[in-house]
């Protein structure tokens, strides 16, 4: 009776092994559609060469305009998925008011479980682990990457689900990284490939690259197109000039971002005296905050970046007053290097001041999903209390008098708040002028904005740049103004 049992076991366990999955079945049909699974298993390296656009997701004018891009003119990019190697370099050019250099090259590597970037001049740095991880993403972001990436032995394939006239199936790499891949039925090549991320404004998000244009290349099919986009938002779209296979060795990872990776340094906020009751929040990078002190609380002016920026500056104002509590964080606009702390300061229930163009977007920020790396806001689910700004507002009480103003008919910021403390003659603002930038091709919207207002300006105290007297900050706008071609902060 034991035997029979045993043989009937045995006999399920070979049965069931016999029968692929369903999904693992529809990945084996991808790779026949690809150019056969030998060949996807068998090449070394994939180059692929283009031009396209790449949109600067959280850099419009207004919070549901369209967003500005930059012109991908050259892009090369070789991967060896059999090594997890990727090496991309490209330039790209501004097709928006900019600031900084509105032609630009950069180097993008990854090697494994390290991930980094090559700047122009020559500065190798290396990536915080959940960059690399989208990094990891990206170099399966293909077809042939990522249905080899199915077949590794330590990879776990997932059952099949069907959508219309596509079938999907998740992969989960043996690095742990999990995409969908997205197959159109009939020709069973594959459509899209889906992972989630994290982004420090919008939490969890949805990146989805589609494919198009099909082509034949030494034994594989490859797609002439690649578009992503990052949820609702519009982001690389790279038209493939040039696809090769094994044309090319891996790309060479130098020494010094294989070191091993020191934690980051902690982050410092300096507190420079400005007039009395007002610091500069200054320190390690370039996003700034200035601190008010009033009768009876504390007003911080810009919560920049993310969200450890943002809590050292909170936490550095209690520190410097500490008999009065910090209750209101002016957000000047809704640009992501400048509204990255909302929900920090939202978690710590200050009131956000900002103007009135913003205030639906900020809703849409704190009332998103945090999952993918968690945040305190998104496990308390704290309200946020709003002010909005029309045209201007004060701010004021015995001990301090702070005027805010929307600025005017600007090119580039069209909801942005900026500040003026009449006591000192003290302008406060963000993203309208650094002395390090290399153009201001809203200079004179700048002016005219003053000038309108009526401001007596003797100092500027920005969130970008260093404190300068007005006259010098004329100057140099002026200067370089007039030069400031298509191309913005």
């Amino acid at each position: 009776m034991k035997n029979r049992s045993w043989c009937l076991f045995a006999m399920a366990v070979l049965t069931a092994c016999s029968h692929k999955q369903p999904g693992l079945d529809t990945i084996e049909q991808a790779a026949q559609a690809l150019g056969g699974k030998a060949r996807i298993l068998g090449f070394q390296t994939l180059t692929i060469e283009g031009a396209g656009t790449d949109a600067n997701l959280g850099q419009n004018v207004t919070p549901e305009g369209e967003l500005p891009v930059w012109k991908v003119t050259s892009y090369r990019e070789v991967v060896s998925p059999g090594t997890a190697q990727m090496g991309v370099e490209q330039v790209r050019e501004a097709q928006f008011l900019f600031a900084g250099a509105t032609v630009q090259k950069a180097f993008q590597g990854l090697d494994g479980e390290v991930g980094y970037n090559i700047a122009e001049n020559g500065t190798i740095s290396r990536l915080t682990e959940t960059a690399t991880r989208d990094r990891r993403l990206d170099l399966i972001h293909h077809p042939v990457t990522a249905v080899r990436a199915a077949f590794d032995p330590k990879a776990r394939v997932g059952e099949l689900r069907r959508l219309g006239n596509q079938d999907r199936v998740e992969i989960t790499t043996r690095r742990g990284d999990v995409i969908t891949l997205v197959l159109d039925r009939l020709t069973h090549l594959p459509a899209a490939v889906i992972s989630r991320r994290y982004n420090e404004n919008l939490g969890d998000v949805i990146v989805e690259t589609v494919f198009s244009g099909y082509e034949d290349v030494n034994g594989l099919k490859l797609p002439s197109r690649l578009t992503t986009h990052i949820d609702k938002y519009p982001g690389f779209d790279l038209h493939v000039t040039r696809n090769a296979v094994d044309a090319d060795p891996p790309p060479v990872t130098p020494p010094a971002a294989k070191a091993t990776a020191a934690p980051p340094p902690p982050i410092k906020v300096t507190a420079q005296p400005v007039a009395k009751g007002i610091w500069w929040l200054a320190g390690s990078g370039n996003h700034h905050s200035i601190l008010f002190e009033f009768d009876d609380h504390l007003t911080i002016f810009e919560v920049p970046l993310n969200e450890a920026r943002s809590y050292a500056v909170i936490d550095k104002a209690r520190s410097l007053v500490p008999n009065k509590p910090v209750t209101q964080a002016i957000v000047s606009h809704h640009h992501f290097d400048h509204s990255g702390g909302l929900r920090v300061a939202v978690a710590e229930g200050l009131t956000i001041i900002t103007y009135r163009g913003n205030v639906e977007f900020f809703k849409y920020l704190v009332d998103r999903k945090f999952t993918v790396l968690g945040d305190e806001l998104g496990q308390h689910n704290r309200p946020m209390h709003i002010i909005p700004v029309d045209d201007e507002m004060t701010l004021k009480d015995k001990s301090m008098e702070v005027r805010l103003y929307h600025l005017l008919d600007n090119p580039r910021e069209g909801t942005n708040l900026f500040a003026y403390v009449p006591r000192d003659k003290i302008l406060v603002q963000a993203d309208l002028y650094d002395s390090s930038w290399n153009q201001y091709p809203w200079a004179d919207n700048v002016l005219r904005n003053i000038a309108l207002r009526g401001l007596q300006v003797e100092k500027d105290v920005p969130v970008h740049g260093q404190i300068e007297p007005w006259p010098q900050v004329v100057q140099t706008m002026r200067q370089r103004g007039a030069g400031g071609a298509a191309g913005g902060k």
